[in-house]
């Protein structure tokens, strides 16, 4: 798709949602706002006392506007859940030697085994949050590490022959080993290229074709990407850091003008890093460190997803237009002024 964007973002990334990563806990994520968790601001309540919150002009002083808190109409947030594929061959091999990423043989490299293991770990982990039944679309990059971290954690389970819907993986898909897995009970799948990992030089990062891919992820659609082969990638030029960002915000636009409202989005360590960076300079330091770190293997991070110039779109289907009384419809200090004035013209 063509994607656009202002020279100021028009989305503001913001109250991440940070639980850890896949493989080290299956907990429900920690919902924070700057450095205070809910579960830290209720211990401060519970031990706060009542006797100073009073509507005075002395507690109005403590309550100056500015505070490191902001309201936005829910109708005009997202949230989404960013996913770093799990351990590619490439990822091992890189650490080793970092020269690796240059190697012909990590041609879209797949998952390990031990990728394959974290898979499972994050699946479980969205599944006893209650998160897998939120998401309402899985966006992917479409390459073969992300596409089978992204079916493998929200997919539909184990594909049984004869099913009514094609799999969204089909039996050993890029040397996996693993069974097929159904397309059904769970959100669909959309490729997109706009959030694929730097460009160009690294071979893992260069795409196989679309038709190979129909053939291995029969359930996943496709129908954005306009080339079958890859013509994104160069292999004497690669993307700058900057171009990665901008590429990432572009995308984030896009993503906005979609109507889902939860939304997970499989990806890349560099992509997320350079993108959430950029986001970053427009927050408080802290919230920047945390929207700047470095993605793992296989870790979900959650985000909200400020629209701020009315990229999509106004309405809200919760929200219920109540019956305007006679007279004034405002608070009773401003009719009185509102009266005052119109009194004083006559």
């Amino acid at each position: 798709p063509a994607f656009s964007t202002t020279t100021a973002p028009a989305l503001r990334l913001c109250l991440p949602i940070s639980p850890p990563a896949a493989a080290a806990s299956s907990s429900p994520p920690s919902f924070a706002v700057g450095r205070v968790s809910l579960r830290r601001r209720r211990r401060r309540r519970r031990r706060a006392s009542f006797s100073g919150c009073r509507c005075s002009s002395s507690s109005h002083s403590e309550m100056e506007a500015g505070a490191g808190t902001a309201l936005y109409p829910a109708h005009r947030c997202k949230t989404i859940y960013l996913v770093r594929h799990a351990q590619g061959i490439h990822n091992v091999e890189g650490e080793k030697d970092f020269a690796a990423y240059k190697s012909h043989a990590l041609l879209d490299a797949q998952l390990t085994p031990l990728g394959w293991s974290q898979v499972d770990t994050l699946r479980e982990h969205v599944t006893k949050s209650g998160l897998a039944k939120k998401i309402e679309l899985v966006i992917v990059s479409p390459l073969l590490r992300t596409m089978q971290t992204a079916v493998g954690v929200f997919g539909g389970g184990n594909y049984t022959d004869g099913a009514s819907a094609s799999p969204l993986m089909v039996e050993g898909a890029g040397n996996s080993g693993r069974q097929p897995i159904s397309s059904l009970n769970c959100p669909p799948f959309l490729a997109v290229e706009a959030c694929r990992e730097h460009l160009g030089v690294h071979p893992c990062d260069k795409r196989s074709s679309i038709t190979k891919y129909r053939t291995l992820f029969p359930a996943i659609d496709f129908s954005l990407i306009e080339n079958d082969e890859d013509v994104l990638w160069e292999p004497d030029v690669r993307e700058t850091n900057e171009s990665v960002a901008l590429r990432g915000m572009k995308f984030f636009d896009w993503l906005w003008t979609r109507e889902e409202k939860e939304i997970a989005i499989v990806t890349h360590c560099g992509f997320l890093y350079h993108t959430l960076n950029t986001y970053g300079k427009g927050c408080h330091p802290t919230v920047a460190e945390e929207l700047g770190k470095v993605f793992a293997n296989c870790e979900l991070r959650s985000m909200v997803l400020v629209d701020r110039s009315k990229l999509g779109s106004d309405t809200s289907r919760y929200n219920f237009a109540g019956k305007i009384p006679a007279g004034l419809d405002m608070p009773s200090d401003v009719a009185d002024k509102k009266q005052a004035e119109e009194a004083s013209k006559n």
